[in-house]
């Protein structure tokens, strides 16, 4: 007998073997297609796993609304069923308790125990039928970011069942940034599982992509030449790379972020300061003003928490103005001309109003509420990611100086505190109420610091020590750009800002202040009257 025909006889086995297994799967595709939906549904219940898989293979080719829902618990073993009525329930756990919610039409049921619901079991081998069946789900469906994320997941643990269904879907696949992560899978499976002509190709894909998973990869390659680890060392040069360049533009963000509640906070201290020459001490406390009204107007309104927000900026302003021009016209008009005094006297003010919070709202932190549209991050890539309440307080303080400059520019009000600013005999030989140009004034600066507090309340806890972590930043952010310069404020805010959050990641934040305090004495050494000096009578003096 020849060779060929002994090499014939020993694959005719392997053919048939190939055919059955064929054959079965054919049968189990058909079988899963013939169940209808709601045979599927009962069948999830039963013990036999063979039976189950033809059940969730089912469901996912149905794809109803619930099918989701119910296969996501089955993997996290929160689906049960009622044993008398086999009816399925999504369990949550509150606190002691138990909440057996229907899967369909239905009130939930709350149980001191499991007692009369039965957990549906899985094995390993349903559990990967279950995230592949979620992740087709997914893949398929309308919203690109949904498929996004459903790629991103199989990317954490990329396996060739995984490739070959990105395979099969990406080239009717129209979104690029989906198109991009499954190149990105696609090409971790040709570095594990590909033939070596195809790892180029894959390395050059890698390259690419910022993903945790693609650097994984590249550093676990064991390359089987030199070429190929040069290639794969290089690339992932250029990942870190990137990555560095990502990193120093989200912390170039925080560094606006900070710089405009800076800048926020000390607009209104360079009004009052380049207009009276009062160092008013309480400003911190004014800022926290502003923090508390917005505590309240969420207390007030619990069920709009989106529509709180735009209603205690207006409210903050109001309440910190009132309460500016109280202390403009109760302590500071009796001390101009004695700038230490009134630093002396707004400090005792500054004790009175945390002392008074502390007794309306007790020493304990508060917290503000985000509201939903100013919740999560705008996702640019894998690195880099931008929250939407920093990025909301950058536009709300470009706003806020726009609005102020109009106020200053085109205003009876704002022709007035120029014009005291610069010559306050000269303004009132020209019939201008000085004393209330200074009220109104102060009112404004306090008011744009109660606006501060809004910004800052978004970012931390509300408390009565808050104004004091800022009122020593916001001196400095006033001396370094210039008395009473309203550009001067914005500049300095956000440089001081952005050069504190630059230097936080090597020098540490307390060490970052020290160095940002010493170069402001150093810079004040070189120019006294700061970035953008004043003019007229603040200048002259």
């Amino acid at each position: 007998m020849s060779e060929y025909a002994i090499t014939a006889k020993a694959k005719k086995p392997a053919l048939l073997l190939l055919c059955l297994a064929l054959l079965t799967g054919f049968v189990q595709q058909l079988a899963a297609a013939e169940l209808s939906l709601e045979e599927s549904w009962k069948i999830l219940s039963s013990k036999n796993y063979k039976k189950k898989a033809r059940a969730i293979e089912a469901i996912a080719q149905h794809n109803p609304p619930e099918a989701y829902v119910a296969l996501k618990a089955m993997l996290n073993g929160q689906l049960y069923y009622a044993r008398r009525s086999k009816e399925l329930y999504i369990l949550k756990e509150a606190g002691d308790n138990y909440i057996f919610t229907p899967l369909f039409a239905g009130e939930a049921v709350t149980r001191e125990s499991k007692r009369g619901f039965k957990k549906i079991r899985i094995n390993n081998r349903l559990r990967s039928l279950i995230r592949q069946s979620l992740a087709v789900m997914q893949l398929k469906d309308d919203d690109a970011d949904v498929r996004l994320a459903a790629v991103q997941e199989l990317l954490k643990n990329p396996e060739a069942e995984a490739a070959a269904l990105i395979a099969s879907l990406i080239d009717k696949e129209t979104d690029s940034r989906v198109q991009k992560a499954m190149r990105t899978l696609l090409a971790i499976n040709q570095l594990e599982y590909g033939d070596e002509a195809a790892h180029p190709h894959a390395i050059e894909t890698l390259a690419a992509s910022l993903n945790t998973s693609a650097m994984n990869a590249l550093r676990n390659y064991q390359a089987p030449n030199k070429v190929l680890e040069k290639k794969a060392r290089a690339a992932i040069k250029r990942i870190n790379d990137q990555r560095d360049l990502y990193a120093k533009a989200e912390t170039m963000f925080f560094g606006l972020s900070l710089g405009s509640v800076l800048a926020l906070a000390a607009i209104g201290l360079a009004i009052t300061f380049g207009v009276m020459g009062v160092i008013n001490m309480a400003h911190g406390e004014l800022i926290m003003i502003g923090a508390y009204t917005t505590y309240v107007i969420q207390l007030l309104m619990p069920e709009h928490i989106g529509l709180s927000i735009l209603v205690a900026v207006p409210a903050a302003f109001v309440v910190s103005g009132l309460v500016g021009i109280a202390i403009e016209r109760s302590v500071i008009r009796h001390l101009y001309g004695r700038p230490l005094e009134t630093l002396l006297a707004t400090f005792g003010v500054s004790l009175i109003l945390q002392q008074t919070v502390r007794s309306i709202f007790s020493p304990l932190n508060r917290s503000v509420e985000t509201p939903q549209w100013m919740s999560g991050a705008w996702q640019i890539n894998e690195v880099l990611a931008l929250t939407w309440n920093r990025f909301y307080i950058i536009i709300f303080c470009l706003a806020v100086f726009i609005a102020l400059i109009l106020v200053m520019k085109k205003t009876v009000l704002g022709l007035q505190v120029r014009a005291v600013s610069q010559n306050r005999m000269m303004a009132r030989a020209m019939g201008v109420r000085s004393e209330w140009v200074d009220a109104l004034t102060f009112g404004l600066g306090a008011g744009i610091a109660g606006m501060a507090g809004v910004a800052l309340s978004l970012l931390t806890n509300v408390g009565p020590n808050l104004g004091q972590s800022y009122i020593i930043d916001s001196f400095m952010v006033v001396v370094f750009g210039g008395v009473g310069n309203l550009w001067g404020a914005l500049v300095a805010g956000m440089s001081l800002g952005v050069i504190n959050k630059m230097l936080e990641p090597w020098a540490g934040a307390v060490l970052a202040k020290i160095l940002v305090l010493v170069f402001i004495i150093l810079f004040i050494q070189k120019r006294p009257k700061g970035l953008f000096p004043q003019r007229g009578r603040a200048a002259e003096d």
